[in-house]
């Protein structure tokens, strides 16, 4: 990138209208709230465009785009609203025998009845993992800030938690921690070559496990019972498992990658494995030792036998700070890599969902060539304005529990999160919430994207909340403590 536009980038200028830009997105984000039986649920993914009309299914409630609104939700204190929409997913949770204990994708009310999509209506008709594992991440952040203990221990909620668990921890031929899953079936919801054991899934499963683990825990604490115990003694170990699988084969550094590159391969037997997965030392891309740098560190997108991914998944890493997966130097290391690679992940519009992008023969191999993953758009390179609160509500929780670790660091990456707010508010309100935006630095509009798009409005005004109301509420997302 040239010189001159990366010392155009940082300066970014406030804007004196910042109060009348949230008090348009406040304005925004309540209409986009819907009713179920006459009480509001939640959102729906976008508004109507005033000159568009509606669009496919986004006047659907979608359970993946109502976590930011339902955190937004909590923070305001209106727990009425969150309670619902986990009770009404939690109605939706399938029954059926191929997908027992999955939660709906979307739901809609059409004539007074509840239609939910499991995936049978989908492009491609791919079932949404994810959102089966952020229900009972949301559960818990729920009767966390609320103190509803009574919802999480009550026969429904530990009845659906127990139903997602004996559908995540079913025994297969993988030996594995990790759940395996088909390329589309989470926020990456178009063929980009991430099936198997892609981060955002893995690190999401993390989250869910340690969730279910604090709402089982209530639970004992009021009844105690063996059979609980022994589910929850199960999950914790899963939790540990899957935790060191993650660190020990996603984590690299410059350190790690150098390793990586002089490990034996075709190695046979049980005893003084060095590289599992036989990975051989030409898969390595060339970019990833300038990206590195020496004090850098990230989570790679997937590790399949001998097929590791390489590419930086924003949201994937961002998660697995605030869950708590990552050890807090490992997090700065992390924040170090963002912020020596930000003119590629935050630009003009923060921030990139996946780096570096699937280019000409890549991308017409792995993606079908699709065109809306074109390289720079959508999912393959793709700017999105709704990942940048999850990354500063990861920087806020670090530096709550290490204030006094890097200063230095944590100051600079401070700095890029407030650049970073301050760009967004000047661009949104110009470009109508868009979706995403494409481009190698996301200067335009997103080709297909969807503008007032629920959650580009919702996680602006969640960085608002975190960076201006209240820098504290970054605990909400944090999954460490149970209830003391």
């Amino acid at each position: 990138m040239p010189q001159q536009f990366s010392q155009e980038l940082r300066r970014v200028r406030p804007n004196s209208r910042e109060d009348a830009v949230v008090a348009l997105a406040r304005e925004h984000f309540e209409r986009t709230l819907v009713t179920v039986g006459g009480r509001p649920v939640g959102s729906v993914a976008a508004l109507v465009h005033p000159r568009l009309g509606e669009s496919a299914n986004y006047g659907e409630v979608f359970l993946r785009d109502n976590v930011p609104v339902m955190l937004y939700l909590l923070l305001q204190g209106r727990f009425p609203i969150v309670r619902h929409f986990l009770e009404v997913c939690l109605e939706l949770q399938s029954n059926t025998y191929q997908t027992r204990g999955v939660f709906p994708t979307s739901f809609v009310e059409e004539g007074g009845i509840l239609v939910a999509d499991y995936g049978q209506r989908s492009i491609g008709r791919i079932t949404s993992v994810d959102a089966s594992l952020w229900w009972p991440v949301l559960c818990w952040l729920y009767v966390k800030r609320s103190r509803d203990h009574s919802f999480g221990t009550s026969q429904a909620v530990q009845r659906g938690i127990q139903l997602l668990l004996d559908l995540v921890l079913h025994p297969s031929f993988e030996g594995t921690p990790v759940l395996f899953v088909p390329d589309c079936a989470f926020m990456i919801d178009r063929p980009m070559d991430v099936w198997g054991a892609p981060l955002e899934i893995e690190v999401l499963l993390f989250g869910c496990l340690r969730s279910c683990c604090h709402l089982m825990e209530l639970a004992q604490r009021e009844n105690e019972s063996r059979l609980l115990e022994q589910r929850l003694s199960l999950t914790r170990q899963w939790q540990h498992d899957l935790r060191s699988y993650l660190l020990k084969h996603y984590w690299v550094t410059s350190k790690t990658v150098q390793v990586l590159r002089r490990r034996p391969t075709e190695q046979y037997g049980d005893h003084q494995h060095q590289n599992e997965f036989n990975v051989q030392p030409q898969v390595i891309p060339p970019w990833l030792q300038d990206w590195l740098e020496n004090r850098g560190g990230y989570l790679i997108g997937n590790m399949r036998t001998g097929r590791p991914d390489f590419r930086f998944f924003s949201l994937g890493n961002s998660l697995a700070c605030l869950f708590g997966l990552l050890t807090a130097p490992q997090q700065r290391a992390l924040f170090r890599l963002v912020l020596q690679n930000r003119e590629h992940l935050m630009a003009q519009m923060p921030m990139r969902i996946c780096h570096p992008p699937l280019d000409q023969e890549e991308w017409r191999s792995r993606t079908g060539s699709d065109p809306k993953n074109w390289p720079g758009s959508y999912h393959n390179g793709g700017h999105w304005p709704s990942l940048l609160w999850f990354l500063g509500a990861a920087i806020l929780l670090h530096q709550q529990r290490h204030p006094n670790a890097d200063v230095l660091l944590m100051g600079q990456v401070h700095s890029m999160l407030e650049e970073c707010y301050w760009s967004q508010l000047n661009q949104l309100p110009r470009q109508q919430w868009a979706e995403y935006f494409d481009g190698p630095t996301g200067a335009w509009v997103g080709q297909q994207s969807r503008t007032y798009q629920t959650w580009t409005v919702v996680g602006f005004l969640l960085l608002h909340h975190l960076l201006r109301l209240n820098p504290g509420d970054a605990s909400l997302l944090d999954l460490e403590r149970g209830v003391a």
